[in-house]
């Protein structure tokens, strides 16, 4: 029996070399254990933070988590919801972000962010914060045969 596909699938046009603008976006704000940048306890993490969200009647927007990687061992993942989530940490987004997409294996991190870095300095865009949108879990991109990541810049 096939798997089930959990990550609605994603159409990348609208964040290819552009300002995407956020207009005081609601986001549940956690923290994930990372081992030199590698995720070790994302899939927990959110998996919590879905319930959490759920039990207070709200919605992850299009399925925006934007990760900040804090350090080699810390990741701050920014979930946009519709509303308030009580008992959770809440942060907002607003203003413009520079945003351009990638895909691939995530081996080629390194390449996308020298690349965005190429295209922040040639739009003239610094930036302090940057984050990454990891757009389908492993599984979904498997099946859907893309791995598309979002990287923006704050």
């Amino acid at each position: 029996m096939d798997e089930q596909i959990c990550c609605p699938p994603f159409d990348p046009k609208k964040w290819v070399r552009t300002m995407v603008s956020f207009d005081n976006q609601r986001f549940v704000k956690v923290k994930v254990r990372t081992f030199n940048h590698i995720p070790l306890n994302f899939g927990s993490v959110m998996t919590k933070a879905q319930r959490r969200i759920e039990g207070a009647g709200a919605q992850v927007v299009d399925n925006i988590a934007l990760s900040n990687h804090l350090s080699k061992w810390t990741m701050e993942v920014l979930i946009a919801v519709d509303k308030e989530v009580p008992g959770m940490e809440m942060a907002a987004l607003h203003g413009k972000l520079l945003s351009n997409v990638y895909e691939g294996p995530f081996k080629d991190t390194g390449i996308w962010c020298e690349d965005f870095g190429k295209l922040a300095k040639e739009k003239g865009f610094a930036f302090s914060t940057w984050y990454m949108w990891y757009t389908t879990c492993p599984k979904c991109a498997k099946k859907y045969g893309k791995n598309y990541v979002v990287i923006l810049g704050q």
